[in-house]
């Protein structure tokens, strides 16, 4: 069933705010109670909303904060991770980057490189590279999303498809074990599985936050990636089913000093 337009707002308001109060959604969007309870009461039975504890909320899986929110979060771990990341292209290669605040962050590291083709469906991305160090800057087009502030629909991937990539750079939701890497979103998940299919080489740039998460919608294959870098090695959990997958994590001694950070990198089965 469609989501009525109320139900669509309060969607958003819970994506923007968290978990909220009935009362708390009628003042926010000025209607009753009543409406509210009753837009609810459908959500909740379709299983798009949960019930916690006198208020409504996203399950788990859906709970992604907006786009804006997340780039203010964690921001000095995403952006050695965007440095870290920065370091492994080189000037002249042609760079895919999907939508997400880690690879905002990345975007911002590749300042240091000079004459890179860059193809992306983020605007912010586009924004921070267009007309600077000789970058040239591809943005796909089609239905722009103001919740994770990027393009997406069959627009954006036909322009990704034409292109063939050295380096396919993304953000991910979640890194689970048994369903390896996720996200929130659908159409989110097929601006990635088009950019990892059109490069040569991917690399995931995510904290530690996402791993041995989860989400709701199936990404790729643990082999389908080439390369993780994290802030932290990861966990036990993961260590088997990231063999082969050259894992990048940041030393502690990055977290010193505004010097760039140190790097280790070893297999996933090292102790």
């Amino acid at each position: 069933m469609f989501p009525t337009k109320w139900q669509t707002a309060i969607m958003t308001t819970l994506r923007e705010r968290g978990r909220c109060t009935i009362s708390e959604l009628a003042q926010h969007l000025n209607v009753s109670d009543e409406t509210v309870r009753r837009h609810t009461r459908a959500l909740v039975e379709e299983g798009r909303l949960v019930r916690a504890h006198g208020a409504v909320a996203l399950p788990l899986a859906q709970a992604e904060p907006p786009f804006s929110r997340r780039l203010s979060e964690r921001t000095e771990i995403k952006r050695r991770i965007g440095r870290a990341v920065a370091g492994q292209i080189q000037d002249g290669q042609t760079v895919m980057l999907d939508g997400g605040s880690t690879t905002a962050f990345v975007a911002e590291a590749l300042l240091e490189r000079r004459g890179l083709t860059v193809v992306t469906n983020a605007l912010e991305i586009a924004r921070t590279l267009l007309g600077r160090q000789e970058h040239r800057v591809y943005l796909a087009g089609g239905a722009f999303r103001a919740d994770i502030g990027a393009a997406v629909g069959p627009e954006a991937l036909a322009l990704i498809d034409q292109f063939r990539a050295d380096v396919a750079i993304l953000s991910i939701g979640a890194i689970d074990a048994a369903d390896g890497f996720m996200d929130f979103d659908l159409d989110e998940a097929r601006i990635a599985r088009a950019m990892i299919d059109a490069a040569a080489r991917t690399v995931v740039a995510a904290d530690g936050s996402k791993l041995g998460a989860r989400a709701r919608v199936r990404v790729c294959r643990f082999e389908q990636v080439d390369t993780i870098v994290c802030d932290v090695p990861p966990p036990a959990t993961l260590q088997s089913r990231l063999a082969g997958t050259e894992l990048v994590w940041l030393t502690a001694a990055a977290d010193t000093g505004p010097a760039a950070p140190d790097l280790t990198q070893a297999p996933a089965d090292a102790p």
